[in-house]
């Protein structure tokens, strides 16, 4: 099994609330990342897809065409967006790394496989900083 990663990048703000809960919890969970008015990340998404190279083309995927799958179906939507309120796929939930690596990997998964002969998604890694990262894997 041949693993193939293309990285890309975009810019948005968040908010980490969950309406459910009070103020005073929100806070207390979130600390900053509660703030009222959001913050920002410079993310990373990292979008790895796994399986034998096309003997016609030695390629598992062709990146060319992984880099507009991504494009179109992540940065497009989520590009200098507000992720909590701008997103049609993120509406309801928070949007932690954890949760946002897991839609988007579902966001991905039927469009890579359009375009993969024999590969499939394998995972969706997402560094909100340099520290911080989730990566989603359907296991």
């Amino acid at each position: 099994m041949i693993y193939v990663t293309r990285k890309e990048h975009f810019t948005a703000a968040h908010r980490l609330h969950n309406p459910d809960k009070s103020p005073e919890w929100n806070q207390d969970t979130f600390g900053p990342c509660n703030h009222p008015n959001w913050h920002g990340h410079n993310y990373v998404i990292e979008v790895t897809v796994a399986g034998e190279p096309d003997p016609e083309t030695g390629y598992v995927v062709d990146l060319g065409k992984l880099k507009t799958v991504i494009h179109d179906c992540i940065i497009a939507k989520c590009d200098h967006k507000n992720l909590n309120l701008d997103v049609d796929f993120l509406q309801g939930i928070i949007p932690s790394a954890e949760n946002l690596a897991r839609s988007f990997f579902f966001e991905l998964k039927d469009n890579v496989a359009a375009i993969c002969k024999d590969g499939k998604l394998n995972a969706v890694r997402l560094l909100e900083t340099e520290r911080n990262i989730a990566e989603y894997r359907e296991d």
